[in-house]
């Protein structure tokens, strides 16, 4: 059995250092922390106390986002150090599918004053989190409290109590059921009122795939850049519009110039 310090195993402990992700993240962590040894101990070792109120560097300037567990310090340092999502400075509109409680649209929204993200969050309990962690961003986004897949109507959603891995049909301690919209009504809705998309992020705890190759051709045409996070690395999908890279479990996709506009 692993031997286990704060909440993390001895074995992932002693094998970070030595991870491309690792690095990234030590990397990212003196630019966005005010106190990078203090959040880099908390990110690695899972240790110290909860909630807790994490400073970050954005663009923005010096910005706060509370966490309720070791596993949200785990996805701040993903998205703001590692960048999982890198966005540009000049992002505009942002389709964030699985917010969780906030810590990715943060990202997307610091990045300059303009830019609008579009959120979909099932969870009640994340969606309370979201709300308390954007507070100052209430104009420039919109919440919508459901999940989205490939189909309308009321699905199993299991969830946890890190809020982190509840997903569609996961099984997970609880399971509550919620509404659920179909991914290209969705991306209609929003491209009725917007010219493109600039980012779609897709994390759904294990659907991703699904989603994303669900969405319409027509509408892909109009996206510049689809992230979406997959355990096992998938055959390129959407190939005639999308160049395709993968970093660590993360799935890019990026429109190709020549079919643009």
């Amino acid at each position: 059995m692993s031997r286990v310090l704060g909440n993390r195993s001895v074995r992932r402990i002693a094998s970070a250092p030595f991870t491309a992700a690792h690095y990234s993240a030590l990397w990212g962590s003196l630019k966005v922390y005010p106190h990078p040894l203090q959040a880099m101990a908390r990110y690695i070792f899972g240790g110290g106390a909860y909630p807790y109120r994490c400073q970050l560097r954005t663009p923005l300037g010096r910005q706060e986002v509370r966490l309720w567990h070791p596993d949200d310090m785990q996805t701040v340092t993903e998205v703001f150090c590692r960048g999982d999502y890198a966005a540009a400075t000049d992002v505009r509109n942002v389709v964030d599918i699985g917010s969780n409680i906030g810590v990715s649209a943060l990202y997307f929204l610091t990045r300059n004053p303009q830019g609008r993200c579009h959120l979909y969050e099932p969870d009640p309990r994340n969606v309370e989190k979201l709300r308390a962690n954007l507070g100052r961003f209430e104009d420039r986004y919109r919440l919508h409290e459901y999940a989205v897949a490939d189909r309308d109507g009321t699905v199993d959603f299991g969830i946890e109590e890190t809020g982190r891995y509840g997903g569609i049909g996961a099984n997970r301690p609880d399971t509550i059921q919620v509404e659920c919209r179909d991914v290209n009504a969705v991306l209609d809705e929003i491209l009725a009122e917007a010219e493109e998309i600039d980012v779609l992020k897709v994390d759904a705890e294990g659907v991703e795939e699904t989603i994303v190759r669900a969405i319409r051709p027509d509408l892909l045409r109009r996206i510049k850049v689809i992230y979406f996070e997959m355990g096992d690395p998938i055959a390129p999908l959407h190939t005639s519009l999308f160049e395709h890279s993968r970093r660590m479990q993360i799935e890019r996709l990026v429109r190709r110039t020549e079919i643009s506009g």
